[in-house]
């Protein structure tokens, strides 16, 4: 016959009591947390929806949602389940299987896009994250900033116009300047322009063209194009790019054709002498500024001063200083070679 023991009793409802505690607390139970973190991936699922029907729009595509659930790396069902969730939130306007943004949706989504490209701007210019970085802690940050915190980092940031690969930044208001150019692969031959935008999506073709150190800011000359490939020349140097990866880079006509004479440091061979013509704008924030105080200046005369056994770094002669620059570094300043 079992007898009834208090203190045993006692201890399964204190466990009962600490499990309860554990589970509905306030705001650190775990109930609170996994309802938190779903409405949390909620947001995040509608958001990044809200974002592909915008480029998706913008280009002159239809969004269904078979469009959607290949463009996204989601499950069909979340991205099924957010549309009509939007729908009843009147974000989007279902037409059939076609998803069509509201007027609502469409300022949503820009806020979601001027955040991200404020914090590729704030990455560019007040970090040392490298460029391949940039986009996805953007991605993870569009998410979590607050209209108040969004509008403090365009003041802090100046009110940039363009993010770091070219890309306009909606204002608050939600409006958004157009791109003005063509991409590379329709750039006429002969013709002489400069890299407005290097578009950033699909990761590996970006990644191709920074392997290929193309600039924004450069200026070119296309040479030859044909369904095979482009070939064109820019601060001296010659690049060859497939059709697909030269759409992905966006050219205007160049308003001044003399710049075309600058090349890069990089060039510069050892009986030479040059002036420096500039920095380039893929050179940004403290690194900018920490070449100029070395006095990589407009119009200051430059020559090797030393060489590595490598050639990486190089060692220049400017203003009677002798400084060091990686291969990467001396890429980014363009001079024009003396006589």
């Amino acid at each position: 016959m079992n007898s009834y023991n208090p203190i045993y009793a006692l201890l399964i409802f204190g466990l009962i009591c600490l499990f309860a505690y554990l589970l509905f607390r306030p705001v650190y139970g775990w109930y609170w947390i996994l309802k938190n973190n779903w409405k949390s991936n909620e947001k995040t699922i509608i958001e990044d929806i809200l974002k592909q029907l915008y480029r998706m729009e913008n280009s002159g595509l239809v969004a269904d949602t078979n469009a959607l659930t290949n463009a996204l790396k989601m499950k069909d069902k979340l991205i099924i389940d957010a549309i009509h969730q939007m729908a009843v939130s009147e974000l989007v306007h279902l037409d059939g299987d076609q998803v069509i943004l509201t007027r609502e949706g469409r300022m949503y989504a820009l806020r979601i896009i001027r955040v991200h490209r404020l914090w590729e701007k704030y990455l560019a210019e007040k970090t040392g994250f490298d460029k391949r970085e940039w986009h996805d802690r953007a991605e993870e940050m569009e998410h979590n900033l607050s209209k108040e915190e969004t509008d403090r980092l365009a003041t802090d940031l100046g009110h940039p116009l363009y993010d770091p690969h070219g890309d306009p930044i909606p204002t608050g208001q939600g409006e958004i300047k157009k791109l003005e150019g063509v991409p590379l692969s329709a750039f006429g031959s002969d013709q002489v322009g400069r890299i407005i935008h290097i578009e950033d999506e699909p990761d590996a073709i970006y990644r191709q063209i920074l392997a290929e150190k193309i600039h924004i800011g450069s200026t070119l000359r296309v040479v030859e194009q044909n369904p095979e490939r482009i070939v064109f020349y820019s601060e001296g140097e010659e690049f060859v790019l497939a059709p697909v990866v030269a759409s992905n880079i966006t050219v205007a006509p160049a308003v001044h054709e003399t710049e075309e004479t600058a090349v890069r440091l990089s060039s510069l061979k050892s009986n030479e002498t040059a002036r420096v013509a500039g920095i380039s704008k893929e050179c940004r924030g403290e690194n900018r500024r920490r070449l100029l105080d070395l006095g990589f200046v407009r119009g200051a005369e430059i020559e090797i001063d030393m060489e590595s056994p490598m050639k990486n770094p190089v060692a220049y002669s400017i203003k009677g200083t002798s400084i060091a620059l990686r291969k990467d570094q001396a890429s980014k300043i363009l001079i024009t070679k003396n006589g």
